[in-house]
Protein backbone atom coordinates (compact mmCIF):
# COMPACT_ATOMS: atom_id res chain seq x y z
CA UNK A 1 0.00 0.00 0.00
CA UNK A 2 0.87 3.36 -1.11
CA UNK A 3 0.97 6.25 1.43
CA UNK A 4 1.71 9.80 0.02
CA UNK A 5 2.39 10.71 4.01
CA UNK A 6 5.49 8.84 4.13
CA UNK A 7 6.61 11.32 1.32
CA UNK A 8 4.93 14.27 1.35
CA UNK A 9 7.02 15.19 -1.72
CA UNK A 10 4.94 12.94 -3.69
CA UNK A 11 2.08 14.71 -3.75
CA UNK A 12 2.47 17.26 -6.41
CA UNK A 13 3.61 16.29 -10.04
CA UNK A 14 4.35 18.99 -12.14
CA UNK A 15 1.75 21.82 -10.46
CA UNK A 16 -0.82 19.47 -10.50
CA UNK A 17 -2.43 17.46 -7.40
CA UNK A 18 -1.77 14.23 -6.92
CA UNK A 19 -1.31 11.62 -4.09
CA UNK A 20 -4.12 10.84 -1.21
CA UNK A 21 -3.17 13.10 1.59
CA UNK A 22 -2.92 15.88 -1.13
CA UNK A 23 -5.93 15.61 -2.68
CA UNK A 24 -8.17 14.52 0.87
CA UNK A 25 -6.64 18.18 1.24
CA UNK A 26 -8.29 19.58 -1.43
CA UNK A 27 -11.59 18.04 -0.70
CA UNK A 28 -11.11 19.33 2.85
CA UNK A 29 -10.38 22.91 1.56
CA UNK A 30 -12.95 23.21 -0.96
CA UNK A 31 -16.09 21.90 1.26
CA UNK A 32 -18.30 20.31 -1.86
CA UNK A 33 -17.66 17.32 -4.35
CA UNK A 34 -20.04 18.32 -7.13
CA UNK A 35 -21.70 15.06 -8.37
CA UNK A 36 -22.20 15.25 -11.85
CA UNK A 37 -25.10 12.52 -12.84
CA UNK A 38 -25.87 13.19 -16.76
CA UNK A 39 -27.47 11.43 -19.77
CA UNK A 40 -25.85 13.81 -22.07
CA UNK A 41 -22.49 13.22 -21.90
CA UNK A 42 -21.65 16.15 -24.83
CA UNK A 43 -22.34 18.60 -22.09
CA UNK A 44 -20.33 17.54 -19.56
CA UNK A 45 -17.18 19.58 -20.02
CA UNK A 46 -19.56 22.96 -20.18
CA UNK A 47 -20.84 21.87 -16.83
CA UNK A 48 -16.86 21.31 -15.52
CA UNK A 49 -16.03 24.80 -16.49
CA UNK A 50 -19.37 26.51 -15.17
CA UNK A 51 -18.76 24.67 -12.06
CA UNK A 52 -14.74 25.36 -11.74
CA UNK A 53 -15.40 29.04 -12.59
CA UNK A 54 -17.99 29.46 -9.57
CA UNK A 55 -14.97 28.05 -7.59
CA UNK A 56 -16.10 24.06 -7.07
CA UNK A 57 -12.97 22.50 -8.10
CA UNK A 58 -13.48 18.70 -6.79
CA UNK A 59 -15.75 16.89 -9.32
CA UNK A 60 -17.39 13.47 -9.44
CA UNK A 61 -18.28 12.70 -12.70
CA UNK A 62 -20.62 9.43 -11.83
CA UNK A 63 -20.29 5.91 -13.88
CA UNK A 64 -23.85 6.44 -14.47
CA UNK A 65 -22.79 9.28 -17.43
CA UNK A 66 -22.63 7.64 -21.00
CA UNK A 67 -19.29 6.00 -21.58
CA UNK A 68 -18.29 7.52 -18.24
CA UNK A 69 -14.55 6.02 -18.49
CA UNK A 70 -14.13 7.80 -22.39
CA UNK A 71 -15.81 11.12 -20.63
CA UNK A 72 -13.40 10.88 -17.59
CA UNK A 73 -10.04 10.27 -19.70
CA UNK A 74 -11.17 13.32 -22.14
CA UNK A 75 -11.92 15.59 -19.24
CA UNK A 76 -8.73 14.85 -17.49
CA UNK A 77 -6.57 15.17 -20.46
CA UNK A 78 -8.16 18.89 -20.70
CA UNK A 79 -8.74 20.79 -17.42
CA UNK A 80 -6.63 22.90 -15.53
CA UNK A 81 -4.05 21.73 -12.81
CA UNK A 82 -6.25 23.42 -10.00
CA UNK A 83 -9.54 21.18 -10.65
CA UNK A 84 -9.58 17.39 -9.04
CA UNK A 85 -11.47 15.27 -11.00
CA UNK A 86 -12.74 12.04 -9.33
CA UNK A 87 -15.04 9.10 -10.45
CA UNK A 88 -18.35 7.88 -8.36
CA UNK A 89 -20.99 5.22 -8.26
CA UNK A 90 -17.13 2.87 -8.53
CA UNK A 91 -18.72 -0.48 -7.49
CA UNK A 92 -16.00 -2.67 -7.42
CA UNK A 93 -12.41 -2.71 -7.79
CA UNK A 94 -12.26 -3.21 -11.40
CA UNK A 95 -14.10 -0.48 -11.88
CA UNK A 96 -11.71 1.59 -9.99
CA UNK A 97 -8.55 0.48 -11.96
CA UNK A 98 -10.52 1.57 -14.82
CA UNK A 99 -10.99 4.97 -13.72
CA UNK A 100 -7.94 5.38 -12.51
CA UNK A 101 -6.44 4.81 -15.63
CA UNK A 102 -8.62 7.26 -17.01
CA UNK A 103 -7.34 10.08 -15.04
CA UNK A 104 -9.70 9.94 -11.53
CA UNK A 105 -7.64 11.09 -8.77
CA UNK A 106 -10.63 10.38 -6.52
CA UNK A 107 -13.08 7.05 -6.20
CA UNK A 108 -16.28 7.06 -4.62
CA UNK A 109 -18.89 4.65 -4.01
CA UNK A 110 -22.35 4.71 -2.53
CA UNK A 111 -21.62 1.68 -1.00
CA UNK A 112 -18.44 0.06 0.94
CA UNK A 113 -16.55 -2.68 -0.80
CA UNK A 114 -13.10 -3.68 1.01
CA UNK A 115 -11.58 -4.51 -2.54
CA UNK A 116 -12.35 -0.96 -4.13
CA UNK A 117 -10.57 0.35 -1.30
CA UNK A 118 -7.34 -1.88 -1.65
CA UNK A 119 -7.11 -1.10 -5.50
CA UNK A 120 -7.29 2.74 -5.39
CA UNK A 121 -4.79 2.35 -2.24
CA UNK A 122 -2.70 0.87 -3.99
CA UNK A 123 -2.36 3.86 -7.05
CA UNK A 124 -2.40 5.95 -3.72
CA UNK A 125 -5.63 7.35 -5.13
CA UNK A 126 -8.33 8.18 -2.16
CA UNK A 127 -11.16 5.85 -1.54
CA UNK A 128 -14.78 7.35 -0.66
CA UNK A 129 -17.23 4.31 0.17
CA UNK A 130 -20.69 5.44 0.98
CA UNK A 131 -21.96 3.65 4.61
CA UNK A 132 -24.86 4.47 6.08
CA UNK A 133 -24.51 3.23 9.84
CA UNK A 134 -22.12 3.57 12.59
CA UNK A 135 -20.51 0.32 12.67
CA UNK A 136 -20.25 0.25 8.18
CA UNK A 137 -18.26 3.90 8.71
CA UNK A 138 -15.65 2.39 11.36
CA UNK A 139 -15.15 -0.62 9.46
CA UNK A 140 -14.81 1.37 6.33
CA UNK A 141 -12.18 3.72 8.49
CA UNK A 142 -10.45 1.14 9.94
CA UNK A 143 -9.21 -0.22 6.57
CA UNK A 144 -8.50 2.72 5.49
CA UNK A 145 -11.56 5.10 3.61
CA UNK A 146 -10.12 8.33 3.02
CA UNK A 147 -13.42 9.86 3.43
CA UNK A 148 -17.09 8.58 4.38
CA UNK A 149 -19.64 9.02 2.10
CA UNK A 150 -23.38 9.56 4.23
CA UNK A 151 -25.44 7.99 1.97
CA UNK A 152 -27.94 8.03 1.77
CA UNK A 153 -28.39 11.09 3.89
CA UNK A 154 -31.47 12.67 2.56
CA UNK A 155 -33.70 10.93 5.53
CA UNK A 156 -30.80 11.72 7.94
CA UNK A 157 -30.32 15.37 8.40
CA UNK A 158 -27.56 17.46 10.26
CA UNK A 159 -27.75 16.08 13.69
CA UNK A 160 -26.94 12.95 12.71
CA UNK A 161 -23.99 13.99 11.51
CA UNK A 162 -23.21 15.46 15.21
CA UNK A 163 -24.49 12.18 16.85
CA UNK A 164 -21.98 9.72 15.01
CA UNK A 165 -19.04 11.86 15.35
CA UNK A 166 -19.54 12.84 19.07
CA UNK A 167 -18.17 8.77 19.85
CA UNK A 168 -16.28 8.65 16.61
CA UNK A 169 -14.61 12.11 16.06
CA UNK A 170 -11.44 10.53 14.11
CA UNK A 171 -14.45 9.62 10.97
CA UNK A 172 -13.77 12.64 7.78
CA UNK A 173 -17.43 12.13 6.67
CA UNK A 174 -18.98 13.85 3.60
CA UNK A 175 -23.31 13.47 3.58
CA UNK A 176 -24.78 12.73 0.11
CA UNK A 177 -28.34 12.96 -0.66
CA UNK A 178 -30.38 15.52 0.19
CA UNK A 179 -27.59 18.37 0.32
CA UNK A 180 -28.72 21.58 -1.32
CA UNK A 181 -27.30 25.27 -1.68
CA UNK A 182 -29.45 26.21 1.16
CA UNK A 183 -28.51 23.34 3.57
CA UNK A 184 -24.92 22.86 2.94
CA UNK A 185 -24.16 24.77 5.53
CA UNK A 186 -26.02 22.95 8.70
CA UNK A 187 -24.15 19.81 7.18
CA UNK A 188 -20.64 21.77 7.54
CA UNK A 189 -21.49 22.98 11.24
CA UNK A 190 -22.58 19.20 12.30
CA UNK A 191 -18.65 18.48 11.68
CA UNK A 192 -18.81 17.26 7.98
CA UNK A 193 -15.48 18.01 6.22
CA UNK A 194 -17.24 18.21 2.58
CA UNK A 195 -20.81 17.45 1.32
CA UNK A 196 -21.29 16.03 -1.91
CA UNK A 197 -24.10 17.71 -4.24
CA UNK A 198 -25.69 16.47 -7.41
CA UNK A 199 -29.16 17.54 -9.33
CA UNK A 200 -29.50 20.68 -6.87
CA UNK A 201 -26.10 22.30 -8.13
CA UNK A 202 -25.88 20.35 -11.76
CA UNK A 203 -29.44 21.48 -12.36
CA UNK A 204 -30.99 19.39 -15.32
CA UNK A 205 -33.01 22.17 -16.96
CA UNK A 206 -30.06 24.34 -16.40
CA UNK A 207 -27.94 22.27 -18.12
CA UNK A 208 -30.80 21.22 -21.39
CA UNK A 209 -30.95 25.22 -21.69
CA UNK A 210 -27.34 25.31 -21.75
CA UNK A 211 -27.88 27.58 -19.46
CA UNK A 212 -24.30 27.08 -18.09
CA UNK A 213 -24.31 30.54 -16.03
CA UNK A 214 -26.92 29.49 -13.91
CA UNK A 215 -24.46 26.42 -12.66
CA UNK A 216 -21.78 29.07 -12.44
CA UNK A 217 -24.48 31.44 -9.86
CA UNK A 218 -25.27 27.99 -7.95
CA UNK A 219 -21.36 27.26 -7.47
CA UNK A 220 -20.27 30.42 -6.08
CA UNK A 221 -23.55 30.53 -3.75
CA UNK A 222 -22.62 27.29 -2.36
CA UNK A 223 -18.75 27.85 -1.56
CA UNK A 224 -20.14 31.11 0.32
CA UNK A 225 -21.73 29.25 2.03
CA UNK A 226 -19.71 26.94 2.87
CA UNK A 227 -17.23 28.96 3.28
CA UNK A 228 -19.58 31.21 6.13
CA UNK A 229 -20.55 27.87 7.98
CA UNK A 230 -17.06 27.04 8.32
CA UNK A 231 -15.86 30.70 10.11
CA UNK A 232 -19.06 30.05 12.37
CA UNK A 233 -17.95 26.93 13.38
Amino acid sequence: MTDSSANPSKSLSAGRITGRVAIVKAVEDCGVVAVIRMKDAARVAAVVEALANGGVKVLEITMTVPRAVDVIRSIAATIGDDIVLGAGTVLDGETAGLVIDAGARFVVAPTFDPETIRVCHARDVPAMPGCFTPTEMLRAWQIGADIIKVFPATTLGPGYLKDVRAPLPQLRLMPTGGVTIENAGDWIRAGAVAVGIGSALVDSKAVAAGDYRRIEDAARLLISNVRSARAAR
